[in-house]
């Protein structure tokens, strides 16, 4: 056989390789009503603890959750959520079985693949562009009402590809904090879905004033009301404000997710809710009833 056979021979089966994952992945995401893509412009703005808590707490009430950590670089996923030393492990069929947190919430992350902490990811784009692909594809989602994406910062490789791949029935999620350098980037972000076509269901002001510790009232330590004013000024939908707590982060590094504490009385806690009930109802996102429960066999 001919090098140039050969050659030939291996396009052909890497055209059929790409055609069976294609088809895959329409399958995937047809399964999927809603691909929430959380996005920011800027770096430390909290954008995994929203992704974390809108996740937590869409789970609980009632709907059927998939948590997708595309931060390659930086998962922090299975940390905030107490999944450290677990590993994603495949199926009979070939396919990634995602980490179920609880009965309504599975969890995949590239962090969920690595033996170490301490391991880095050192990938180019198109090492990227595969591993998003692959966790779309080959993860066996089963059929959900949403799909949390976790992106890291940016508009780069990793929000493009998601964007790209998600099909319909995909919306953002922009994260800002109030100051005047985050929304500047966050503005680029907003570009970015429109570019893409990518509909916004809103923007959430994270960080906006910290929760007093001895008074409980809110300070604006960063600024308040930046981000609200930038979703007026581009026309995006303004899902509410969340202050800093010590709570947050207190609950992030136990790997308990302040959705999942019951804290009724943290203004951070009320504040997620309200953002939640405010999403759910951009998206339509109605809450399973008694009559949706499986009925006993007879």
């Amino acid at each position: 056989m001919t090098t140039g056979t050969q050659s030939a021979i291996q396009q052909d089966e890497d055209a059929g390789q790409r055609q069976l994952q294609e088809q895959m992945l329409e399958a995937r995401m047809e399964r999927i009503d809603r691909k929430i893509l959380v996005l920011s412009g800027k770096g430390g703005v909290g954008k995994s603890t929203v992704a974390v808590n809108l996740a937590v707490s869409l789970a609980r009430s009632g709907l059927k959750v998939g948590l997708l950590d595309v931060d390659l670089h930086g998962p922090s996923i299975p940390k905030m959520l107490g999944l450290e030393g677990k590993q994603l492990s495949p199926s009979a069929d070939g396919s990634i079985e995602p980490i179920q947190v609880s009965e309504n919430l599975s969890v995949v992350s590239v962090g969920l693949l690595l033996k170490s902490l301490e391991d880095p990811i050192i990938w180019r784009g198109p090492m990227k562009y595969s591993v998003i692909r692959q966790f779309l594809a080959e993860v066996n989602w089963g059929r959900l009402d949403c799909l949390v994406i976790d992106s890291p910062p940016g508009t780069g490789d990793e929000p493009l590809a998601v964007a790209q791949m998600s099909g319909q029935g995909a919306w953002a999620v922009v994260v800002t904090t109030p100051q005047e350098v985050a929304l500047a980037d966050v503005r680029r972000s907003i570009s970015f879905c429109y570019r893409m076509m990518l509909p916004i269901a809103g923007l959430v002001e994270n960080m906006s004033g910290m929760v007093c510790t001895k008074c409980g009232e809110i300070v604006p330590l960063f600024g308040s009301g930046g981000g609200e004013a930038l979703a007026s000024a581009t026309k995006v939908n303004f899902l509410g404000r969340i202050p800093l707590s010590s709570n947050v982060a207190a609950s992030g590094d136990r790997g308990q997710p302040l959705a999942t504490a019951d804290e009724a009385a943290d203004p951070a806690a009320q504040a997620f809710a309200q953002m939640v009930e405010n999403l759910r109802g951009r998206l339509n996102l109605k809450l399973p009833t008694a009559a949706d429960a499986p009925k006993p066999r007879t």
